[in-house]
Parts: structure tokens; sequence; C-alpha cells
């Protein structure tokens, strides 16, 4: 349950002893499955905890968005505050740039990410929520790496090593123990501290970066495996965050001895990642 210290709130944009409120951004491709479950899950997780909850589906056209459009339009006639906007190829692509926009248009002060593939556990969106519901932070990152968090099956070594790998190169600029997360809220307030830029797939490191977010609370969470649809992890997004981290050292630490080793060590990773020594 969300604490219920209320009054704590007005920093978010609530009014003193209201109730919470959440607008949850999802950026979706071809992840039609995914929808109800994930839908149907998260109102029940946050009606429990007390929080007044909008979910967005942020789309990406693509082979199943006239059908996710069918079944968000049948979950909105059965009682779910839901909506989607499917972005056309024509208007652009990718991730986090889907996420900007889904912020931009959400209706309440806080707003939260999670991903479609129901590896972050909508169950587990009230406890990532709470610290900035209440007051304590300006960002909170559901974290693997923290607590009891961990990956709940499986992982190959290979993958392990590159993903403890890419959070390593990413301590430096922030306080979380899990800066790859995806899984993160904020407020718009925090948001319009900076300008974001959306390269790749990593928006919370950026927007912790970009946004000057220095309370930043990690809350623990499983990380589960995928339910459907399939990973968009790519050479191509290695070498993007790579160049990302490039540019946030150099945003973070101007003209100094770590930044300068920062943006040197992601150009020795962008060299690998280009001659395929790491996938």
């Amino acid at each position: 349950m969300v604490a219920t210290r209320r009054h704590r709130f007005s920093e978010t944009g609530e009014v003193p002893d209201a109730k919470p409120q959440l607008s949850v951004v999802v950026p979706t491709y071809n992840e039609t499955a995914n929808l109800r479950p994930l839908t149907e899950r998260l109102f029940k997780a946050t009606r429990e905890a007390g929080i007044e909850c909008e979910l967005a589906f942020a789309d990406d056209e693509s082979a199943g968005s006239a059908e996710s459009a069918k079944i968000v339009e049948t979950l909105a006639k059965e009682g779910y505050v839901v909506r989607l906007a499917t972005r056309k190829r024509s208007e652009g692509r990718g991730l986090s740039s889907a996420v900007l926009l889904g912020f931009g248009a959400a209706e309440h002060g806080v707003v939260l990410c999670m991903d479609a593939d129901l590896q972050h556990e909508p169950e587990a969106v009230p406890a990532v929520a709470a610290p900035v519901l209440e007051g304590r932070a300006d960002f909170s990152v559901g974290s693997r790496n923290v607590g009891a968090g961990g990956v709940g099956f499986e992982w190959s070594a290979v993958r392990r090593a590159i993903s403890a790998g890419a959070t390593a190169l990413a301590l430096p600029l922030t306080k979380s123990t899990d800066p790859m997360s995806g899984f993160f809220c904020t407020t718009k307030k925090a948001l319009a501290r900076g300008t974001p830029r959306p390269v790749g797939f990593k928006i919370g490191l950026e927007i912790m970066v970009r946004c000057d977010c220095s309370r930043v609370v990690d809350v623990p969470i499983t990380f589960r495996e995928r339910e459907a649809g399939e990973s968009k992890l790519s050479a191509k997004q290695n070498v993007e965050y790579l160049i990302q981290l490039s540019q946030l050292y150099l945003f973070a630490y101007p003209a100094t001895v770590l930044g300068v080793t920062g943006v040197g060590f992601s150009i020795f990773w962008t060299i690998l990642a280009l001659t395929g020594m790491i996938e």
C-alpha cells in the first residue's frame, strides 16, 4: 500500500489529503497480446493501493496497431481509464520519444513508465511510484540491484555480463543502482527542469541526468521473463546507448577528467559494438 501521509503530495501537484493520482505510460510496438493482462493487473494493483490511475499506451505503428486499438477501445468501454495513441511511421519512431510524448499528454502530475512485455510486474507499480507520490523523491527507479530485487528467470552469463558492464559505465552519472531500468516514476515538474533527448532506449537515465534529479530512490523489483513479444535489444541499440553515454558525460562533467574518461570508455565500447565483438 502507498503510505497514507497524503499531506506530502503537494509537491507533485496534488491537493493535500486528496487521493494520489498517477499517469502510467507504456510504450508499445506490436505487443497486442499483453495489453489486456497488463491493464487488468495494473488497475487491480492501483485500486487496492488507493491510487487514481490513468493508463496511456504510446504505440509506434506496427502490424498489430489496428488490433491494439480495438482491444483498448473494449477495455475503455469496460470502465478502465485507458487510451492508446498510435504514431504513424512518418511521424517518428523510437521508445524514448514515445515515452516523452506520453508524458507530455499525461493528465496527472506524477508519471510512470513501464514496459509492455510484462517483465515489469504491474503489481509493483504502487511501490515504485510511492517515493514520488509521497514527496520523498523526484525520481524513483524499479531496481534489480537493491534489497530483494533481482531477475526472476535464468539469464545467460553473456547477457548478465553485458548488463553489468553497461550499468557500471553509467554509475558516475546517477545515484541509482539500476540506471538501465525502464521502470521509473517522476513528475512533470521535474521534467520541466531540463530537455531530455530521445536517443536509444534509456530514457530514464536521460531524464535523471538532464533534469537534475538529485533525490533518487531505488525500489526493489523482480525483473520477470517476457510473456509475449520479442526483445528489441540489438547491436544498433548498444551503439546508441554508448553514444548517449558520451553525450551525458559531456553534459554532466564538461571539461573534466571524469567527463573525458567517460567519453573515452563510451567510444571504446562503441568500437567493440561496431566490430561485432559485443552483441
